[in-house]
């Protein structure tokens, strides 16, 4: 690990001592659900309609036999709600047939699912199966992006470079403490440089004059 690279890990947890993932969950069923939820919605509005989501289809199996129109008057609120409900199914069937109601622990299984790509399964190796896994969503992408971690915009090779960066102990920590710091400091249009406790690391052009 380069000593930069060190630094910002440093100071990140420093900010950000205790990493959870915000999304409420009961199990990796219900993380996976809530993951595919989240695309482009935030993590609180997906919180807002779980409850009831997961009261009238709380495992695969009853999911995969859900009603299109009912699925999809559950999830409407987290946006684009007609693909996220066909994918929701089809995670659903994969799940129940192909593994036995189990949601499977390893990045390759779980790509296979429909609507599961390796951001998703990042989420789910680090969040409950204790693996390593690094999270690339907008806001790791972004930190990453202006913290000099990533000079590219395929989330696939900011996921390389991190895991090139930092040893694999670190890789779940280090990309949900960029999540973080992402969502609630270092901000796309109107970021928190007088809250930065990277500031001084930070060599992003656009950061603003404390």
């Amino acid at each position: 690990m380069s000593g930069r690279a060190a630094k910002i890990a440093v100071q990140l947890r420093q900010a950000v001592p205790v990493v959870r993932i915000e999304l409420t969950h009961r199990s990796p069923w219900e993380l996976l659900v809530a993951t595919i939820l989240s695309a482009q919605c935030t993590d609180q509005r997906v919180n807002q309609v779980t409850p009831a989501l997961f009261q009238r289809y709380p495992t695969p199996q009853s999911m995969a036999r859900s009603e299109k129109t009912d699925l999809e008057r559950l999830i409407k609120p987290t946006g684009f709600y007609k693909s996220k409900a066909k994918n929701l199914v089809g995670c659903a069937q994969a799940v129940s047939t192909r593994f036995g109601g189990q949601v499977p622990s390893t990045m390759d299984e779980l790509t296979s699912i429909p609507g599961v790509g390796r951001k998703t399964a990042n989420v789910l190796l680090g969040g409950v199966f204790g693996k390593p896994g690094v999270v690339v969503d907008t806001h790791v992408k972004r930190t990453a992006n202006r913290l000099a971690l990533s000079c590219s915009q395929n989330p696939e090779q900011i996921e390389h470079d991190l895991q090139a960066l930092y040893p694999q102990v670190e890789w779940t920590n280090i990309s949900q403490r960029l999540l973080l710091h992402g969502r609630y400091v270092c901000l796309a249009r109107k970021p928190r440089c007088g809250a930065c406790a990277l500031y001084d690391l930070c060599e992003w052009e656009g950061k603003l004059t404390r």
